[in-house]
């Protein structure tokens, strides 16, 4: 199987530890925060992807937000830049521990964070990440592996 993934997500994962907007929503990202630890390849879409599936059955989700569409095009540039191929809808990826050890590095330097200005849950990832990513649920780096540098690209 794969996992549809919009671009944004792509930053949240890394600072994924289990809060969400309700229990569904967090009992279905854990599923799918293990899929992705276990190497299930990711495809890119456009709009609402597995991870908001719970909220479409709330009225008024904001995944389809022109706010979140943006979020989208500002973290598939910053993505896309980093890891050196395209991101957008269509295109499959397969993030191994060395590429979400690459992210989190720069995720946590503030070079992949565009599309998470005005974001809700900004505060609580700046304080994951300032944290060394400690429980984390997806592809939990070795905190060894945290610590080294990595060239800018």
């Amino acid at each position: 199987m794969t996992i549809r993934l919009r671009p944004h997500h792509l930053l949240c994962m890394l600072t994924y530890i289990g809060k969400g907007y309700s229990p569904a929503f967090v009992r279905n990202y854990d599923a799918i925060a293990a899929r992705i630890s276990a190497g299930e390849a990711l495809a890119v879409v456009d709009g609402p992807d597995d991870i908001c599936r719970p909220l479409l059955e709330t009225p008024n989700p904001h995944c389809f937000n022109d706010s979140v569409a943006a979020r989208d095009r500002r973290a598939a540039a910053d993505v896309a830049a980093l890891l050196g191929c395209e991101i957008h809808a269509g295109v499959d990826l397969v993030i191994d521990a060395a590429r979400i050890a690459l992210l989190r590095t720069h995720f946590a330097a503030g070079s992949i964070r565009a599309a998470c200005a005005g974001c809700e849950w900004s505060g609580l990832c700046d304080g994951i990440a300032g944290d060394g990513f400690r429980a984390v649920r997806v592809a939990p780096a070795d905190p060894q592996d945290l610590g080294k540098q990595v060239p800018s690209l």
